[in-house]
């Protein structure tokens, strides 16, 4: 198949969860032979960036706006998909649902991938969450196929809108440690917490339950806010001289973090399968996560939640410091989780089989690799 994947900032990934998931199937649908291309914001992207040859990159300029620069450059990537000879086309996120008919009209079958439900987020004003709404709407009629990536937000556009939508979750694996890494916290003696300063994702609350636990490990916190620095300075006003905050991350110095965590944090409220929780757990961290529908369907048992409480959060992360076999046994069981349920090559066989669905194809029959094996 020749595959459009656009409403992302771009690959190599440097943003967020949308951004790895196009560099993940990418590479392997590209593996596959199918020819791939993805939309790529300038701000995010370079033409040195040296990313696989196989992977078509169309760079197009965006707005230094939150508000704005996913809709203009979707806007922009739309006009020029529409001159290519693209079969199918995977668009993420909800707020590009007003361009999903756009390709089809010129004959490209439309995924649109709605995340979760990102209307609720609370960074938004009331415009925002209006504009997110209507597209939370439109969505249910643009494109040729809708995904959702968790059986809640399925659940949720079936019982609220009697829409049905196919359901993809986000993937994870953890790549082999380099030669040259090194860690610059004690492997194993560290909690860890990753995202974007987001008021959704609760960094404050994270950072107030730490100042009440009694320990030597750093609270080690990773992300930043282009956007909103000033969410970030008041989140430093609030830790304590124990925290460490590392800016944004990714590449090998981020799978090191991920690798060498003791404990990882998860406080995120709103969407479906979220990213770093899913890294995570393939990383083999004792993962203390926000009670939500969303994050309980991913970790399962395969960790320990807590209530929207600093006190809450307090106690069950002083437990798990000084319950050195309850840190094995759920690390050893969000590895297992995350193995079987989301790695990308289970993925990215998905994906295949959605995109072959929504344009016609009847996938050729490949042979199986090792690792296909494995998982089946």
């Amino acid at each position: 198949m020749k595959i459009a994947i656009i409403g992302t900032r771009g690959v190599p990934g440097r943003y967020g969860g949308f951004e790895t998931l196009a560099e993940q199937l990418a590479l392997r649908l590209a593996d596959r032979g199918h020819q791939v291309t993805v939309y790529c914001r300038k701000a995010f992207t370079s033409r040195t960036d040296g990313f696989d040859p196989r992977v078509h990159r169309v760079i197009l300029p965006g707005l230094r706006s939150k508000y704005l620069d996913t809709v203009f450059h979707t806007f922009l990537s739309v006009l020029h998909l529409i001159t290519t000879d693209a079969e199918v086309a995977l668009m993420c996120n909800v707020a590009n649902s007003p361009f999903a008919w756009i390709p089809r009209m010129f004959g490209i079958p439309t995924v649109l991938n709605v995340d979760g439900l990102d209307r609720k987020r609370r960074k938004w004003s009331v415009i925002g969450r209006a504009y997110l709404y209507l597209c939370e709407l439109l969505s249910l009629i643009t494109p040729t196929r809708l995904l959702t990536d968790s059986r809640y937000i399925e659940r949720y556009f079936r019982e609220r809108y009697g829409v049905a939508s196919a359901v993809i979750a986000y993937g994870a694996e953890v790549p082999d440690a380099s030669e040259a890494a090194v860690s610059e916290f004690s492997p194993g003696n560290y909690i860890l917490a990753v995202g974007r300063f987001e008021p959704e994702n609760n960094f404050e609350l994270i950072v107030k339950a730490y100042g009440q636990v009694q320990t030597d490990w750093p609270l080690v916190v990773v992300g930043s806010n282009p956007y909103r620095p000033q969410y970030e300075c008041e989140i430093r006003e609030l830790a304590d001289s124990r925290v460490v905050f590392t800016g944004a991350v990714y590449g090998e110095r981020y799978w090191e973090l991920q690798r060498n965590a003791g404990i990882f944090i998860m406080a995120g409220e709103v969407g479906g399968t979220h990213p770093s929780l899913v890294e995570a757990m393939a990383a083999g961290s004792a993962v203390l996560f926000l009670e939500t529908p969303e994050n309980s369907e991913t970790v399962a048992d395969a960790g320990i939640s807590y209530k929207h409480s600093a006190a809450d959060l307090a106690e069950n992360l002083q437990h798990l410091l000084v319950s050195p076999k309850l840190r094995e046994r759920i690390s050893d069981l969000a590895r297992r989780r995350a193995a079987s349920a989301y790695s990308w090559q289970t993925i990215a066989n998905q994906y295949e089989a959605l995109l072959c669905e929504a344009c016609g194809h009847v996938p050729r029959p490949r042979p199986l690799r090792l690792a296909d094996k494995e998982e089946s």
